[in-house]
C-alpha cells in the first residue's frame, strides 16, 4: 500500500499541497513554541500566550487536514471504487489512505523542522516586541524536540485522516461508480449525529457559563461553547451552508449570472461547505477571543469603578492628618508563595497580594465580601479569593512561613488583581512592595492643593481606572495579534486549498457553460459571485458561533462587547483572499478551449 500511496502523491500532488503546508506550519509552530516555553523560565505571560498558540495551531491543523482529505477522497471516488472492484478490501482502502497520511506527516515533519528554526526566531522577536520576553532572550535547542516534531507531524496527519478513511472504506464500488447512493451523499448518519451532538453541547455549555459566578469557570466554558458550536456547524455545513446561502444568495442579484451562481452553490454542496467551513472557524475563534477580552476588560473597568470609593490615587503612603484628606487607604503590593495540596501532591505558586489596614480599606472599597468580615482581619488571618471561610492556608512571605486562617472570602475579579489581603502588621517591612493610597477628600477641599501635598504622581480615580484598563488592553492586544495571525494563516491555507481543489473538477462545467453561450468573463464572474455568497455565509455562521462565547461571558462580566473593528477587518481579508483565489483558479480552468474539455470526465 505504501508504494501505491507514493504513486498517488506523484499523480495528484496538487490535492495534498495545502495539507502539506498545514502540517509543516503545525510542526514548526509546535517546535518553536516548546523550545521557547522550556527556556522562558518565569516569564509567565509568554508561556500563557504560547500555550494558547499551541492549542489553536494543533486544533486548526487537524481540522484542515481532515477537511482536505474529506474533500480529496470525494474527488477520488472512482479511483477507490476501481480498487474495490479489482479485489481491494475495505481494510486495504483504509490502509492506503493512512499510508498517504503517513507520507504527508513525514514530509511535513522534514519540512517543518528547519522552518521551525525560523519560526523560533520570529516568535521570540514578536514576543519581545509585545513585552512578553526581554530583548536579550534566546531559546535553547534541545535534541528531544526532533522526536516531538515527528510525533506532531505524523500524529496530526493520522488524526486528520481517520474519519475520512473510515467513510471511504464503506463506499460500495458500484455506488461510487454511478455517482449515486451513499457515495454521493455528503451528509452521513455519523455526521448528523456528531453535528447535532456538538450543537447540544454548545447550548449546554453556554447556558451553564451564564450562571457561573467565577471568571475561572465562565471563560473556559464560554470559549468551549464557541468551539463546539463552530465544529457542530462545520459538521452540518453541507446542510446549513445551502440553507443560509439561500438567504445570502440574494446578494448575487436576479440576473442570469446571479441565478447561475446560486444554482452552482446549491449543486456544489461539498465545494461550498469546504470553502465556508474554515471561514466559520476563523471568525468563531478570532471574534470569540477578541470579544471575550473586550467584554472582560469592559466588565473589569466597571467592576473597579463600582468598588473604589475615593477621589485621588497617590503613589505612596499618605501621612495621617494631611490637610484636606478625609480618609486614605494605603495598600502595599507584594508577591507571596502559597502552597496547596491536591491529591497528596504539594504545589507552590507565586500569588499577588495586598498588605492593608482593614479599617481604612473598608472606607475605600465598596465591593461586598462573599463571606466573613474585615473586622476579623487582624493577627494571623487573611482574606482570600475563592477560599473557604475558616480554613487555613500555607503562605511564605518575607522569608518566613505562616499558616493564617481565612476570615473573609473575596469576590472574584475579572482583571485578576490581588488574590489575598493580609493585615499590614503581618508582613515584614522588607517584604512590602510599592504602595498606593486611595484618598477621599474632605468636603470643600481643593483637589489640586491636596494632590500637590501627596506622594507623586497623583491621579484621579477615574484616570487611574482608565490606566489600569489600558494596561490590560495592551496585554490583550498582544495575545490577539498572536492568535489572530495564526488563525488567519491557517484559514487562508484552508480556503485557498479548497478553492484550488474545487476548480480542478469544474473545468468541464465551465467548458459546457461557455459552449452554451457564456463568455469566458461571464463564467469567471459567475464563479466570483458564487464564492462571494459562500464567503458571506461562512462569515455569518462564524459570527453566530462567536456570539455563543459573548453570551456566555456576559453573565459574569455584566456587559457584552462585539469587536466590530476586528470583525470588519476579517471580512475584508476573507473577501480579498477568496475572491482573488476564485478569479485565479477560474482563469486557469478556462484557459483551454471549451470543446477540448466538454467531452472529458473529471
Amino acid at each position: 500500500m505504501l508504494s501505491l500511496s507514493v504513486a498517488t502523491f506523484r499523480e495528484r500532488w496538487q490535492l495534498f499541497v495545502g495539507a502539506i503546508i498545514t502540517v509543516t506550519l503545525g510542526v514548526a509552530l509546535v517546535q518553536s513554541s516548546l523550545l521557547i516555553v522550556v527556556s522562558a523560565g518565569d516569564h509567565g505571560e509568554a508561556i500563557a500566550v504560547l500555550g494558547l498558540a499551541l492549542g489553536v495551531s494543533t486544533f486548526l491543523a487537524i481540522f484542515i487536514v481532515s477537511s482536505t482529505f474529506a474533500f480529496t477522497i470525494a474527488q477520488r471516488r472512482r479511483d477507490l471504487a476501481l480498487l474495490r472492484l479489482i479485489g481491494g478490501s475495505r481494510g486495504q482502502v483504509r490502509r492506503l489512505l493512512l499510508s498517504e497520511a503517513l507520507l504527508l506527516g513525514a514530509l511535513g515533519t522534514v519540512l517543518g523542522v528547519p522552518v521551525g528554526l525560523v519560526a523560533t526566531s520570529a516568535q521570540t522577536s514578536l514576543l519581545a516586541s509585545l513585552g512578553f520576553l526581554p530583548d536579550s532572550f534566546s531559546a535553547e535547542w534541545h535534541g528531544w524536540i526532533l522526536y516531538v516534531s515527528a510525533g506532531i507531524g505524523i500524529g496530526v496527519a493520522q488524526l486528520g485522516v481517520l474519519a475520512a478513511s473510515r467513510r471511504a472504506s464503506r463506499v460500495r464500488p458500484l455506488e461510487a461508480l454511478r455517482e449515486t447512493g451513499a457515495a454521493a451523499k455528503v451528509m452521513t448518519l455519523s455526521r448528523w449525529f456528531v453535528g447535532i451532538l456538538l450543537l447540544a453541547v454548545a447550548i449546554t455549555l453556554m447556558s451553564i457559563s451564564t450562571a457561573v459566578d467565577s471568571p475561572n469557570g465562565a471563560i473556559p466554558l464560554s470559549i468551549n461553547s464557541t468551539l463546539a458550536l463552530a465544529l457542530g456547524l462545520s459538521a452540518l455545513s453541507p446542510v446549513v451552508v445551502p440553507l443560509v446561502g439561500g438567504v445570502t444568495g440574494s446578494l448575487a442579484g436576479t440576473t442570469t449570472l446571479g441565478r447561475l451562481a446560486r444554482a452552482n452553490m446549491r449543486d456544489g454542496v461539498r465545494r461550498s461547505a469546504s470553502t465556508a467551513a474554515p471561514l466559520l472557524i476563523l471568525v468563531a475563534l478570532v471574534i470569540g477571543l477578541a470579544g471575550t477580552f473586550d467584554t472582560l476588560s469592559a466588565g473589569a473597568q466597571r467592576q473597579l469603578a463600582d468598588d473604589v470609593h475615593g477621589d485621588l490615587v497617590a503613589a505612596g503612603p499618605v501621612a495621617p492628618g494631611t490637610p484636606g484628606v478625609a480618609s486614605a487607604s494605603t495598600e502595599y503590593t507584594l508577591s507571596i508563595k502559597v502552597t496547596t495540596v491536591s491529591y497528596g501532591d504539594e504545589e507552590t505558586d507565586d500569588v499577588e497580594a495586598l498588605a492593608i489596614d482593614p479599617a481604612a480599606y473598608q472606607q475605600a472599597h465598596r465591593q461586598r465580601l462573599v463571606a466573613g468580615s474585615y473586622a476579623d482581619l487582624h493577627g494571623l488571618a487573611v482574606a482570600a479569593a475563592g477560599g473557604h471561610l475558616g480554613s487555613t492556608v500555607r503562605i511564605r512571605v518575607g522569608g518566613r512561613e505562616i499558616t493564617p486562617r481565612v476570615v473573609a472570602v473575596l469576590p472574584p475579579k475579572l482583571n485578576g488583581g490581588p488574590e489575598y489581603l493580609l493585615p499590614r502588621d503581618l508582613v515584614p517591612p522588607a517584604a512590602l512592595g510599592p504602595a498606593r493610597s486611595i484618598v477621599r477628600l474632605q468636603p470643600g477641599a481643593d483637589a489640586g492643593a491636596v494632590a500637590a501635598a501627596l506622594p507623586q504622581p497623583v491621579s484621579t480615580v477615574d484616570d487611574w481606572i482608565a490606566e489600569n484598563d489600558s494596561a490590560q488592553d495592551t496585554l490583550n492586544a498582544g495575545v490577539m495579534k498572536v492568535v489572530m495571525g495564526l488563525a488567519a494563516i491557517y484559514a487562508m491555507i484552508a480556503v485557498v486549498n479548497a478553492v484550488v481543489i474545487a476548480a480542478g473538477e469544474r473545468r468541464r462545467e465551465f467548458a459546457v457553460a461557455r459552449l452554451t453561450g457564456f463568455g469566458r468573463g461571464q463564467v469567471i464572474a459567475t464563479a466570483l459571485l458564487e464564492s462571494s455568497v459562500v464567503t458571506v455565509t461562512g462569515l455569518g455562521l462564524g459570527w453566530l458561533a462567536a456570539l455563543a462565547t459573548l453570551i456566555g461571558i456576559s453573565g459574569i462580566a455584566g456587559t457584552m462587547v462585539m469587536p466590530w473593528g476586528i470583525f470588519w477587518l476579517t471580512v475584508l481579508g476573507a473577501f480579498l483572499v477568496v475572491g482573488a483565489t476564485s478569479v485565479w483558479t477560474s482563469l486557469t480552468a478556462t484557459r483551454p478551449t471549451p470543446i477540448s474539455l466538454a467531452g472529458t470526465r473529471e
